[in-house]
């Protein structure tokens, strides 16, 4: 899936991600890293308001585990369970969220499960920057269900 079609499938399917002009800057099995610009995300302050910050985000290490469940064929759904984010600093421009892969020995043990056609659990990491600096982090774990369980949304 490349960058562009991420970025299609999120608008789309995330409307969200399209009101506040989110852009994928690269899609790999790797990394996901996302950019959006301060004016749609912006808050009272003029700084990026934490809500955006966090969607963001989450939108990296949703579309990295989507990117990577897609290439397997998983048809099912992905979830978020439960997420915290740190801020560290004010937002006060254009920013970035990147998502990296988790390590493999705990990719393989939730891929696994997912080819097997049970619910699977992984924890994502994904790091907020702005003006080339570390802005907040984000944690988050996430299920995929198979395609006939319908017990989350």
């Amino acid at each position: 899936m490349s960058p562009r079609d991420l970025e299609r499938y999120l608008h789309e399917q995330i409307p969200l991600s399209a009101a506040m002009q989110v852009a994928v800057l690269a899609a790999t099995p790797e990394q996901v890293r996302l950019a959006a610009p301060l004016a749609p995300n912006i808050n009272h302050r003029r700084t990026v308001f934490g809500g955006s910050a966090a969607a963001v985000a989450t939108l990296a290490a949703w579309g990295l585990l989507h990117l990577r469940l897609s290439a397997d064929g998983f048809a099912g759904r992905l979830v978020i369970r439960r997420s915290e984010m740190d801020f560290e600093q004010a937002i006060a421009g254009d920013f970035e969220a990147e998502a990296r892969a988790p390590d493999h020995k705990r990719w393989e043990r939730f891929r696994s499960a997912v080819a097997r056609g049970r619910p699977a659990r992984i924890e994502m990491h994904a790091t907020l920057t702005f003006a080339g600096t570390q802005a907040g982090a984000f944690a988050g774990e996430f299920v995929a269900l198979p395609a006939a369980d319908t017990s989350a949304s």
